[in-house]
């Protein structure tokens, strides 16, 4: 008796774990067939920005509002954001350079750390976090709501009213960002020089104007327009695409907010090693 339970304890336990091999197998592939119908929708709809983008007619008045929307209503934060960078990394770099003797080279390290790299990062971080989560907010909730299908049928084209615009807007807006963004970090990093030691702005901007050279700033302002379209189009993305309830809405801000961020740190390793096989 017990020699029949043992062996039906074992079948079952056989039973079980094939189960669940099918199950892991069954996982993996919807896994990997979401990936790729994710990456075939965004290819559809990036070509589809194009198409909609060259063709007119053009909505300039909507671009302008949203430049001011995406760029001016951004500038407060990325201003103090920037400021708060440059003074923290002077203070913190500062006991560094103290153990070589080497506290001169303070402004000319930060500046170039600054705008080679920090700068349009970090910047570029914050933008996905406030404008690329409001697009996607945003258009899920017009979806939601059945704007966007009321749109259609009044015979307009709410891809190039919504999504086109938004889109240039996020590019051309981010790199303007990021230059401010890096003048308040340089300002910030003057502050944070003087909390410990005693050096003119003449002094302090110059040894900064001095190290900088334009294969310092080109390639970082170049980077910032790809950063600004990756987040205006991935935003405008998972908005336009939502699934309608008020989950969907939720769920498109922070799938924006991830995929955007994400795709920063992509484009900034792809820029700096394109940047490092020009200079070399």
């Amino acid at each position: 008796m017990e020699k029949i339970i043992l062996h039906k304890s074992q079948s079952e336990n056989k039973v079980t774990e094939v189960v669940i091999e099918e199950s892991v197998e069954v996982v993996k592939d919807s896994m990997f067939k979401k990936f790729f119908l994710e990456v075939s929708s965004l290819t559809t709809f990036t070509l589809r920005f194009f198409k909609e983008a060259i063709k007119p007619p053009y909505e300039f008045n909507e671009l302008m509002k949203q430049s001011f929307l995406i760029g001016y209503k951004s500038l407060p934060l990325i201003a103090i954001t920037g400021f708060i960078i440059g003074l923290v990394l002077t203070i913190q770099s500062r006991p560094t350079l103290a153990k070589f003797g080497s506290e001169s080279l303070l402004p000319a390290m930060v500046a170039v750390s600054l705008i080679r790299e920090i700068g349009p990062v970090i910047t570029a971080l914050i933008f996905a976090g406030k404008v690329g989560s409001g697009i996607g907010a945003e258009l899920a909730s017009m979806n939601v709501t059945e704007q966007i299908d009321a749109m259609q049928v009044s015979d307009n084209n709410p891809f190039k009213y919504l999504v086109v615009t938004r889109v240039l807007a996020a590019t051309l807006m981010l790199p303007i960002l990021v230059i401010l963004a890096d003048g308040f970090g340089l300002l910030g990093s003057f502050v944070g020089v003087n909390i410990k030691g005693d050096v003119s702005a003449y002094l302090f901007f110059s040894q900064i104007f001095q190290s900088l050279e334009f294969n310092d700033l080109i390639p970082a302002i170049i980077k910032t327009f790809f950063f600004g379209y990756a987040i205006g189009l991935i935003g405008s993305y998972k908005g336009y695409n939502s699934n309608k309830g008020t989950e969907g809405v939720g769920e498109a801000a922070n799938s924006a907010v991830v995929l955007s961020s994400l795709m920063v740190f992509i484009i900034d390793m792809i820029a700096v090693q394109i940047t490092s096989l020009l200079q070399g």
